[in-house]
């Protein structure tokens, strides 16, 4: 496109003065601007050309980064970086940089570009915003792998085909699918982002020492499913709630990601009762007997969901779909049987 290769070439023109701006963790060193990866994660894996010609070999603002061999212009370290997606938005900011007039109509004054500090609540909105629907990607063969064949109402997942992985600050960096879930407060604005990466091979987590990590603002929020009002089911995986959803389809839940953060979730101000999707191991028994007593000290009935195994989507692997539906029917209020689970297959 005529267009993106004048941005990438008038951007190439002021190399240094665009890393400084977009990789403001990294720093010069010779002709290349070294730093983590064009996200602006700190690091030196990642090498920006400052001199050279204008196009083809060598050229002003190209890039590589030698821990994952991905490469680009700065044109891909202005969507990496900014966490942007269409290419007008893309092109939008460079001309903005470049105090380019725009092709469209006049744009309103806009702010200059801030930052976000790695693992930030703006970083985790930024990641989910560059993620995509799950329909058809490994995210959704992973879930299924794992049993979960409805997947209604599972909007704050995303699939990411590129992101970042790290093992410590000091490893190289490298890339993997990666199942992205958005945690977000009761008003619904996301808070933090939950990274699941993945093996499309195995349909199975990514062979790597932390395949999940989370980041920005977690404690009182969560992954959720549906809206939450007068009745909730809380848990800590996303898996194990979404087994749990598959029989119970129109019943809100929420995965906490952890035992200490399914503790400390804020409760809706018109919640009456609380189904609590305990795992069966110490953690999950000091959770849930904590949820309870802050549930019940706030006049919220709470009732414990166990699982046979260590979790419900341990269940539904090991004993299949009609077994889980049957064991939770057995512990919901008959009500909300009628309520909730009606309309499971």
């Amino acid at each position: 496109m005529k267009t993106a290769t004048d941005l990438a070439q008038r951007l190439g023109r002021q190399a240094e003065a665009v890393c400084r701006y977009y990789l403001s963790a990294g720093h010069r060193e010779g002709r290349y601007w070294l730093v983590g990866d064009a996200r602006n994660t700190p690091g030196r894996s990642m090498f920006v050309r400052l001199t050279g010609p204008e196009s083809g070999k060598g050229a002003a603002g190209k890039w590589t980064d030698a821990a994952t061999g991905e490469h680009g212009d700065l044109l891909d370290v202005i969507r990496e970086s900014c966490g942007l997606i269409d290419f007008k938005d893309i092109a939008d900011e460079a001309r903005a940089f470049l105090n380019m007039p725009s092709p469209g109509p006049k744009p309103q004054p806009r702010q200059g570009w801030r930052h976000a500090a790695t693992g930030s609540r703006e970083a985790a909105r930024r990641l989910f915003a560059m993620s995509k629907p799950i329909s058809g990607t490994i995210v959704e063969a992973y879930l299924r792998e794992r049993g979960i064949a409805s997947l209604r109402g599972t909007e704050s997942l995303r699939f990411h085909p590129r992101c970042y992985y790290r093992p410590d600050e000091h490893g190289p960096t490298v890339t993997w699918p990666a199942m992205i879930a958005a945690v977000t407060d009761l008003d619904g604005q996301i808070t933090g982002a939950h990274r699941t990466w993945l093996d499309t091979r195995r349909r199975d987590k990514a062979p790597i020492d932390s395949p999940r990590r989370a980041m920005g603002a977690l404690l009182g929020n969560a992954v959720r499913f549906g809206i939450g009002d007068d009745v909730v089911a809380a848990g800590e995986g996303i898996e194990t709630v979404l087994s749990l959803r598959s029989v119970l389809p129109d019943m809100p839940m929420l995965a906490a990601l952890s035992s200490a953060h399914l503790a400390a979730v804020i409760f809706p101000p018109t919640l009456r009762r609380l189904y609590i999707a305990r795992d069966n191991d110490p953690a999950g028994s000091w959770a849930c007997n904590a949820l309870i007593t802050r549930a019940r000290t706030v006049g919220i009935d709470a009732i414990v969901l166990s699982p046979q195994r260590s979790d419900f989507n341990d269940d539904l692997r090991s004993f299949g779909f009609k077994a889980l539906r049957t064991g939770i029917r057995m512990q919901v209020a008959p009500d909300e049987v009628v309520r909730f689970m009606s309309n499971s297959a």
